[in-house]
């Protein structure tokens, strides 16, 4: 009687490894778990709501027509051009984007301890899941934009530079890897400190002011307040975008190269913290 092999999967499980560890192999195996943790994401926000999913498009919607109101109509806020509630609407998508992927990975030890203190599993998946949900809900979002943007291309309102379109895919790594890295950063820390949660929301209320989001760069002028605005790493992003999706936007390569370097460098620090961290976060949690 013939032997049949068998094969033999170990699997060595051990809190002993590098900082700098991504360990994206493993990542890869546990695709699944990814994408059911990125569908819980998605479904647990509109779970038990009267409108639902609707929210995604009312959310930014209302946002945009209060923003166009004060900004545009009482502050005399210009938009370069682009009709006032596009220019909003969009601008707001992009923010939304790179603030759920802060918000949502800022509490990623403390929301998941519980799942975290029972089973293995490579913990990077958990704020990639919630990157992923953050991409849905920017490319919904985005289906509201083009059905205004087609009503302004056909008055003639709106030109677009559609050949950078494509940047579009390229920018929602960018600002997905940095809303990854500052949000596993903050969530690192409040493990120990956990009223740094609460100043999450206000922080990045306080960061949307600092880019331009509900304005256009071009208002600011010349002056160092526009140089310390293109130092944020966020505000290069925007406005490049604004430049492809709308065809208006201050572009400028240096800071753009700049942003991408401090995407970087945050997002090491990031991962660096983040495997340190999730050694001994069960005694702190």
């Amino acid at each position: 009687m013939a032997n049949s092999s068998q094969n033999t999967y170990h699997t060595h499980i051990s809190s002993k490894h590098r900082l700098l560890d991504l360990n994206l192999k493993e990542v890869w195996r546990y695709r699944d778990l990814i994408a059911m943790f990125t569908r819980r994401s998605f479904v647990v926000t509109f779970k038990q709501t009267i409108l639902g999913p609707a929210w995604i498009f009312l959310t930014p919607l209302f946002s945009s027509i209060v923003h166009a109101f004060v900004f545009g109509g009482i502050a005399g806020i210009g938009t370069e051009g682009v009709p006032t509630l596009l220019f909003y609407l969009f601008s707001n998508a992009v923010w939304s984007y790179f603030s759920s992927c802060v918000v949502s990975n800022a509490n990623t030890f403390t929301a998941n301890a519980y799942v975290f203190g029972k089973v293995y599993f490579p913990r990077l998946t958990t704020p990639i899941s919630n990157v992923l949900s953050a991409v849905i809900r920017f490319l919904i979002q985005m289906l509201l934009v083009l059905l205004f943007m087609a009503y302004f291309l056909l008055k003639g309102e709106v030109a677009p530079n559609w050949y950078l379109w494509g940047i579009l895919l390229v920018e929602l790594v960018h600002l997905g890897i940095l809303g990854m890295g500052f949000g596993i950063i903050i969530s690192s820390m409040t493990t120990k400190y956990r009223d740094l949660s609460v100043l999450v929301d206000f922080g990045m209320s306080l960061w949307m002011y600092a880019t331009p989001v509900v304005y256009p760069l071009s208002t600011l002028g010349e002056g160092w307040v526009r140089t310390l605005l293109l130092l944020n790493p966020v505000t290069s992003s925007v406005e490049l975008l604004r430049y492809a999706v709308l065809g208006e936007g201050s572009v400028c390569l240096g800071y753009y190269a700049l942003s991408w370097a401090v995407t970087f460098a945050v997002a090491v620090l990031g991962i660096m913290i983040f495997n340190k961290v999730e050694r001994t976060f069960m005694d702190t949690v």
